[in-house]
């Protein structure tokens, strides 16, 4: 893991060398005023050389505002530098995440996952900028220190580098715990993010239902949980300082003790001893840093364990050898497929399907047969457990999952818009297109005159998930976005069983258009929609039951046949 970390500093070893040096430099000037300080009591004032005070006493000033650059160089380019790193960070995750599969989605809330690019990147963040300055110029600054209080007094040195010892003791008893909480810390604040991102999200759905107070007291659950491991966090923080703040203050005690007592005895003079006080906290004050150091220490590994297992999530499995293809025909075939989401539960069971080039094929059947997934597999969003499915006689494992996507174009009950302009969401389905392209979209979609008739045209912005359109013309969007996109294969999954009768008999017209000259696979609730279909499958329980025309199948008196008398029934009542 060190090695993954330590690779983010390649591109900024320049400012990372830079940072170091002023930080060396600023722990040398804090050398001065310990050895000024010697000098003067034992030296300059004993002697009354008031000019030589003088000029040393200038020459501090001088170091001082040195050192006040280089502080201000620390604090700024050194985070600047940790700002790119967490940019950096964030991009390799981002870029991951576009290429994990629909399963891991389908496992990971979206507010657990926003947690990890925001909370505990800028922790790693802190520790990349103080990390290094802490534990190399501290350590070093230790040395130096040790070295001169040992020039003024070996043996009173080194017993109070006898307390080290112990210190490091107690800080590796409580540093574990403190993981420990910090890591479950994090947890109770991706749980908070999570219910937070739902609850927004879900705000109009709360207030139509009147539901307030419910959310409230779902969100005041993940918010208790968070209080009581962030309780154990600060309580083993706590523990933590307590407990190495007394150890070092340990080491002034002794100092004082053993100082008087090798004055008393001759051993040091006056000025020595003053000295050795003073120069002291030169060898106590960078332990201390170290200490300190091992909260964000522990709050930067916890991020960027968690940051390293986004990162190792298995992306898309795509052959090594696959091929890019150019555009496909449109004739598929499932042969014997089966697929599972988990392990133990089928959803598909050796389905054969066979799909002609710009036929409509139409898959029906209670909710949860799995037509659905079947879908969703012919784009390669989940992996079959055994089978295979051909589109025009190639393995689709075959083909490159770019290329394989960009052939198929997908309409669904749920309509993703981004929050921006209307043409912005109509260029999502091919980016490069010209102006005309995307007017001609929007003509064919039927949404090109209620566009116009916006203030701000296709410049409008339709706030988050197209909140500021109706169903129909959310729906009528997504369609021109895939006209734009002009694939030769089509999925229509439930596209208008959420809109009410009339808006869906307006945009089957426009789905009627989407689909000229394309294969097209029609997953529907409503039966009289796929009446004319070129076949239709009856999928349940995750096998095909039935397949034929609609009126092969009513003469069946089968499945088909008992779902539709059912809807006919209700329709007339």
């Amino acid at each position: 893991m060190l090695k993954r970390f330590l690779h983010y500093y390649k591109p900024h070893k320049k400012i990372f060398t830079l940072d170091m040096l002023a930080s060396f430099l600023s722990a040398l000037i804090g050398l001065v005023y310990p050895i000024v300080t010697r000098r003067m009591l034992n030296d300059l004032i004993p002697n009354k050389n008031y000019l030589m005070i003088v000029v040393f006493g200038i020459g501090l000033l001088v170091l001082y505002f040195i050192c006040m650059l280089l502080q201000y160089f620390i604090q700024y380019q050194g985070h600047i530098m940790g700002v790119k790193m967490q940019a950096q960070m964030r991009s390799d995750m981002f870029r991951h995440l576009q290429k994990l599969p629909f399963s891991f989605y389908d496992n990971h809330e979206t507010g657990k996952i926003m947690s990890r690019m925001t909370n505990d990147l800028f922790d790693i963040t802190e520790l990349a900028h103080h990390g290094p300055e802490n534990v190399i110029i501290s350590s070093i600054s230790v040395i130096i220190a040790f070295t001169y209080l040992a020039t003024i007094n070996i043996w009173l040195s080194l017993i109070v580098f006898a307390c080290v010892p112990l210190l490091i003791f107690i800080s590796s008893k409580t540093r574990k715990k403190m993981k420990e909480a910090f890591k479950a810390s994090k947890q109770a604040v991706a749980t908070i993010n999570a219910s937070l991102q739902s609850s927004i999200s879900g705000i109009r759905v709360t207030k139509a239902f009147t539901n307030s107070e419910k959310e409230i007291e779902k969100f005041e659950e993940g918010n208790s949980k968070f209080k009581e491991a962030s309780r154990d966090a600060y309580k083993a923080m706590g523990q933590f300082h307590s407990s190495t703040t007394f150890i070092t203050n340990i080491f002034n005690v002794v100092v004082l003790i053993a100082g008087g007592l090798f004055l008393y005895d001759g051993k040091i003079n006056f000025a020595d001893y003053s000295a050795f006080i003073v120069s002291v906290n030169l060898f106590i004050s960078p332990i201390t840093t170290l200490i300190r150091f091992m909260e964000s220490f522990q709050n930067g590994v916890t991020g960027f364990e968690r940051f390293i297992e986004i990162l190792d999530t298995p992306p898309e499995v795509e052959k090594f050898d696959a091929k890019p293809v150019d555009r496909l025909n449109g004739n598929i075939s499932f042969r014997n497929v089966s697929c599972s989401y988990s392990e133990g539960k089928e959803v598909l069971k050796g389905v054969n399907l066979e799909i002609k080039q710009g036929e409509t094929f139409a898959l029906v059947g209670p909710s949860g047969g799995g037509k659905t997934t079947a879908c969703h597999l012919i784009p390669h969003f989940y992996e079959i457990d055994s089978g295979e499915i051909l589109i025009d006689g190639i393995n689709i494992c075959d083909l490159t999952l770019e290329s394989l996507r960009k052939n198929i174009g997908i309409v669904q009950q749920d309509i993703y818009l981004f929050n921006s302009s209307i043409r912005d969401n109509i260029l999502y389905g091919c980016y490069g297109a010209t102006e005309e392209e995307i007017i001609d979209a929007a003509k064919k979609a039927d949404i090109h005159d209620y566009i116009m008739s916006l203030e701000n045209g296709y410049d409008t912005v339709i706030g988050e998930r197209g909140v500021r359109l109706s169903g129909g013309q959310k729906q009528r969007l997504c369609i021109a976005r895939v006209f734009l996109k002009n694939p030769p294969i089509l999925i229509l999954d439930e596209a208008t069983s959420a809109l009410d009768s009339i808006t869906e008999i307006m945009i089957q017209k426009s789905l009627e258009e989407l689909c000229r000259g394309r294969t097209t696979i029609v997953v529907a609730h409503r039966l009289s929609t796929i009446k004319n279909a070129d076949k239709i499958a009856v999928i349940a329980d995750g096998s095909v039951k039935e397949e034929g025309t609609h009126s092969k199948l009513i003469e069946n008196k089968g499945i088909y046949a008992e779902l539709y008398s059912q809807q006919y029934s209700e329709n007339n009542i």
